[in-house]
């Protein structure tokens, strides 16, 4: 960082207010704050907040992006750690070891993008949450990264996730340590995490009910069968268990691979509908007999 960097990052702070954004979202993290949180816990008026915000980015001290409807503000910790290095660089006249080296006390910084990383939550539904929403969300956990934060619950939860489908994750690499059935009222609330998508597994031919969301989150429904009644042969069963993964796999890396911070709602609800028919019908390609 030179001279002229580090008076226009020290002058965007010197406000009562701005530093406050900045401290907060240094506590935040790289997953950063939606503009309104910070709002509501500074007690900001959001017009002033913009101006604040847009201050604190031209100084290039934070980072803004676009996670479905909101925008998030996260700092930029590569940003902070060269201010900080500018400011003890000469500490003590050359001699670190009077005032132990601040610039060095900063932990290594991470490889890859230090920038934000800030991440969708999505909701996987079906009625039972024992073997389709549990399947969906392990495999989001295994392929979305930093990006995706995944979820399941179900309307009417049984006690526990299907053993077969339990072994089925474990046997293809997936860590089922956290997986378990639970009912969606858990993820309402006010402490609850804002889903930014929810979407609904059920095979609605068969009379299943799923939650209704409202307009809380973009939402997508990718009927698929359940595999709890199929009561085929261990092969057969075997067979279905492995299509059905393959068929919620192709779907969410088509998801995760779509070009989100270019998609306003209505197209992403569009794209959650292609993915859909993408895929495999309800029980297209699945062994026809077994099912009840």
């Amino acid at each position: 960082m030179n001279s002229p960097d580090a008076v226009q990052a020290l002058g965007a702070l010197a406000h009562e207010h701005r530093l406050a954004i900045y401290r907060m979202l240094v506590e935040q993290g790289p997953e950063g704050l939606a503009a309104g949180v910070i709002a509501e816990r500074l007690g900001i008026a959001p017009s002033s907040l913009t101006f604040h915000l847009q201050h604190l980015q031209r100084a290039g001290l934070i980072d803004q992006q676009r996670v479905s409807r909101q925008l998030i503000y996260a700092a930029d910790f590569a940003a902070m750690r060269a201010l900080v290095g500018f400011l003890t660089e000469n500490c003590c006249g050359g001699k670190p070891e009077l005032c132990g080296d601040l610039a060095c006390l900063l932990p290594e910084m991470p490889y890859g993008d230090p920038g934000m990383t800030a991440a969708f939550n999505v909701l996987f539904l079906c009625t039972h949450n024992s073997a389709r929403s549990i399947m969906a969300e392990a495999i989001l956990r295994k392929i979305g990264g930093t990006h995706f934060r995944a979820y399941s619950a179900g309307s009417n939860p049984i006690a526990e996730p299907n053993p077969e489908v339990m072994e089925k994750l474990r046997t293809l690499g997936h860590d089922t340590g956290t997986l378990r059935s639970k009912s969606w009222h858990e993820l309402t609330g006010p402490s609850a995490p804002r889903m930014d998508f929810v979407i609904t597994l059920c095979d609605t031919l068969d009379g299943q009910i799923c939650p209704d969301f409202g307009d809380l989150a973009v939402t997508g429904a990718w009927p698929l069968p359940d595999p709890v009644k199929f009561t085929g042969s261990a092969i057969e069963r075997a067979a279905m268990l492995n299509m059905l993964y393959a068929s919620l796999r192709r779907r969410l890396e088509i998801f995760t691979s779509l070009p989100f911070a270019s998609l306003d709602r209505m197209a992403m609800k569009a794209r959650l509908d292609e993915i859909a028919d993408g895929g495999l019908p309800a029980n297209a390609g699945f062994p026809s007999a077994g099912f009840h």
